[in-house]
């Protein structure tokens, strides 16, 4: 029997500038089951993802394997350099899949539907991160970005570029971008404990409703281990149930066992993982 890819429907471009396709799994020119292969821009090379990977008929043949290694190839063909896979919690068999594939596990995505807003502890007050702090801020909010991208198994090249592309795409006019929370939380001094940039409609949820999304949660060196990047979370929960939003979701790197726990502890649960590797 022979295992290919047909296209399903024609290459469209995507609002990020790449392109994305999607493909029926086909043996002996029979449709089995179908993926999605996309091209992302990250600063001056292309990621690959690949997603919607689903086998109907014929499980356990290795038809998703197969079905994997074409899209591979295809990404390769459009000159990515790196392929992400986003799968969901429930899908055991694919992350296991992903697994024998050579793709390690990057981050989490974590999501908790919001009903009451949260006090904050006694003592701390949340200020709107000012346009003549954006610079200092932002330059922090890369190098801790860059630091856990190089963590999560990214080469320095591949992780600065996307640290890049990732920052002006979500923050295109600093901090007066439409849609976003920039705080910090201060306590009784001068000096702030940590700070929340938040976006309030990253995407929207299949019943229309926005999610929002913590971009990043960041606690002053001088201050960690104090409770504070809680105080955080409630302070994006507050931010968001005040907007009118009431799903919020997260990315937590891997290897961050102490955020993944915090996350826990708040009632987040992982709906995504993401496991990568190169494209050699």
């Amino acid at each position: 029997m022979t295992t290919t890819l047909r296209p399903e429907s024609p290459e469209t471009p995507t609002p990020a500038g790449g392109r994305t396709r999607r493909w029926q799994i086909c043996v002996n020119g029979r449709p089995v089951g179908g993926l999605r292969t996309t091209a992302v821009p990250r600063g001056n090379r292309l990621w690959g993802e690949i997603a919607e990977l689903e086998v109907r008929s014929g499980r356990g043949r290795g038809r998703g394997t197969i079905g994997a290694l074409a899209a591979e190839e295809v990404l390769r063909g459009w000159g990515c350099v790196r392929v992400d896979a986003d799968i969901p919690e429930s899908a055991q068999v694919a992350r296991s899949l992903a697994v024998t594939l050579g793709y390690t596990e990057r981050m989490r995505n974590m999501v908790k539907r919001l009903e009451t807003a949260p006090a904050l502890p006694p003592g701390t007050a949340a200020r709107p991160l000012g346009a003549a702090d954006f610079p200092a801020w932002l330059a922090e909010a890369k190098a801790g970005y860059l630091h856990d991208l190089r963590a999560s198994g990214l080469g320095e090249d591949e992780a600065r570029a996307k640290s890049e592309a990732d920052h002006a795409r979500l923050l295109p006019q600093g901090a007066d971008t439409p849609g976003i929370v920039l705080r910090r939380l201060y306590g009784a001094g001068e000096e702030p404990l940590g700070s929340l940039w938040l976006a309030l409609r990253l995407r929207d949820l299949p019943d229309g409703a926005p999610l929002a999304w913590v971009m990043v949660v960041e606690v002053a060196d001088a201050h960690r281990g104090r409770g504070h990047g809680r105080t955080l979370m409630r302070l994006a929960e507050r931010a968001c149930l005040s907007a009118g939003v009431r799903d919020l979701g997260l990315n937590v790197f891997s290897g961050n066992e102490v955020a993944l726990r915090l996350y826990e502890s708040l009632g987040y649960r992982v709906t995504n993982r993401v496991y990568g590797k190169p494209l050699l």
